[in-house]
């Protein structure tokens, strides 16, 4: 499983976190099943943008990235992500980029182009059958001109209809490297590819991000592994929806980006967003307010004190006797999970049963309560949010 990870030239917010979050669900989920998972995400710290934030900083590049690489990290550990196999730098990969160009360019996808100085390597997509299959690109209306894209990316810009760079060719310094085929760094078109193939292979079974790596991106990834390599570079897709705050998508030009340290400053706790980015389903947009946050954390928490009520053996009541409770909630789990994700369907049936319960005056203990505490904590090696 590889989940196309953050650009380490900036603080992650959480808006990236609903993805990451959604991935480590899937992830969790499929351990759940039953299924050994290895999972790599990549850090992208080798890129345009990080030369540019490293000389407004004042640092290196390496420098830059380290710091927000080690921010990334602490969120993950507030928001109960777990930490993937493989947790690859860019930088690590050049070699792996090098041979990935050296294949394609004697397999004729992709060629040297010298720009304003500097030898660059671009790829041809009208040379890869089927390109733009990911997003359903219409090849149709490529244009006849031959254009090249010389950037990494282009903000606002849907497609670029043309060639897209693999390699820059640079002079040395801490953001370009010597290697055989030149001086100069890869390009971000070629550097999850070349992640993912150095230490999965060129076959995988899942490919994660967010919704605004489906178009370009992901398809770049595919065209470049799958022409050196010939075969399905992965069997599953998944991409997840935005994140709005307060109606509106988050921009620092509107001042409404949040980080994880902002919620948590306002008294809330990792588990909480976790919970609250979790609870909706993933692939469609989500919008975030402080209510809405507490609205849910409330009902999360509602949760918590009729279990720990109907938990506690002093409390009395109806004991619950032969009532099978840990099949039923672990089959209401299983059905809505596999449901796409459904996190929100499979958490509502689980409070369903226990608030009905709860009602009843039912309460565990000895065997039964033992029972039901183990399907409860199998299913929050999941959600990661009810203990």
């Amino acid at each position: 499983m590889y989940t196309c990870g953050p650009s380490t030239y900036q603080r992650a917010h959480i808006g990236n976190y609903r993805t990451f979050l959604y991935e480590d669900v899937l992830q969790r989920y499929l351990e759940y099943l039953g299924y050994s998972v290895k999972r790599l995400i990549t850090l992208t710290d080798v890129e345009d943008k990080a030369i540019e934030q490293a000389k407004k900083e004042g640092l290196t590049v390496p420098e830059l990235t380290n710091k927000n690489e080690e921010a990334f990290f602490g969120d993950f550990k507030a928001l109960r992500i777990k930490t993937p196999d493989y947790t690859v730098r860019a930088s690590s990969a050049i070699d792996q980029a090098t041979k990935l160009i050296a294949q394609l360019t004697k397999k004729q996808y992709a060629y040297w182009y010298t720009h304003k100085g500097e030898k660059n390597a671009y790829f041809n997509p009208l040379k890869f059958k089927g390109f733009g299959k990911l997003a359903h690109l219409d090849m149709a209306k490529w244009p006849k001109k031959k254009r090249r894209f010389h950037k990494d990316t282009y903000p606002g810009t849907p497609w670029n209809k043309g060639d897209f760079i693999l390699w820059h060719g640079c002079p040395k310094s801490d953001a370009c490297y010597g290697t055989a085929i030149g001086t100069g760094r890869p390009a971000w078109n070629i550097q999850d590819a070349a992640i993912v193939t150095k230490h999965m292979g060129f076959s995988i079974d899942f490919a994660c991000g967010g919704i605004d790596n489906l178009v370009r991106h992901h398809d770049y990834t595919i065209a470049v592994a799958e022409a050196a390599s010939g075969k399905q570079f992965s069997r599953f897709w998944l991409h997840g929806g935005h994140l709005f705050v307060e109606g509106k998508k988050m921009s620092k030009s509107l001042g409404n980006v949040l980080y994880t340290q902002d919620v948590l400053g306002r008294g809330f706790s990792g588990e909480q967003l976790r919970f609250f980015l979790i609870y909706a389903p993933y692939r469609e947009k989500l919008n975030f307010t402080f209510k809405g946050l507490s609205e849910v954390s409330g009902k999360l928490a509602s949760l918590k004190s009729m279990l720990s009520d109907m938990l506690t053996e002093k409390r009395g009541g109806k004991d619950a006797g032969n009532i099978d409770v840990p099949s039923q909630v672990e089959h209401d789990f299983t059905v809505n999970m596999n449901r796409n994700l459904d996190v929100k369907s499979a958490f509502d049936a689980l409070y369903t049963t226990i608030s009905e319960l709860y009602s009843a005056d039912v309460s565990f203990s000895g065997e039964s309560k033992r029972n039901l505490v183990d399907s409860l904590r199998s299913i929050d090696c999941v959600l990661q949010c009810i203990f």
